[in-house]
């Protein structure tokens, strides 16, 4: 099942609100729904998806989910795999946020690393 845009923004509303207030301390966009997808851009189309993202920039600091990443890898899971997969990258974008505040990088770095295995197994497979 594929939620409309304005069901998962509901949904990101609820379990944005799960998280501790202190997480939102200098996230001055807070968290926002796109509704493209994001393909990385170095795989094959439809190969892989960027779902969400923690960005800095002259806006300030925020989280961007895509809904179209959402919808592109989902389309056949239920509510709960949904919920799930948005508490997720939540959590992984807020990591990166309180990681950035902190001046540290170790999840740039994880991230840098499961990129380059999947390219390799891409490019193996």
């Amino acid at each position: 099942m594929t939620p409309t845009y304005a069901q998962m923004g509901d949904w990101l509303e609820e379990i944005a609100g799960q998280f501790p207030q202190a997480f939102f301390e200098e996230l001055d966009g807070g968290i926002q729904l796109e509704r493209r997808a994001m393909p990385d851009p170095d795989f094959p189309p439809g190969e892989m998806y960027i779902m969400g993202e923690y960005v800095q920039d002259m806006l300030g600091r925020y989280i961007l989910l895509y809904y179209g990443s959402f919808a592109a890898l989902l389309e056949e899971e239920d509510e709960q795999a949904w919920r799930e997969e948005i508490f997720a990258t939540v959590a992984h974008e807020f990591t990166h946020h309180m990681e950035q505040t902190a001046g540290l990088h170790a999840l740039d770095d994880k991230d840098a690393e499961f990129l380059r295995r999947a390219m390799e197994e891409y490019e193996d497979g």
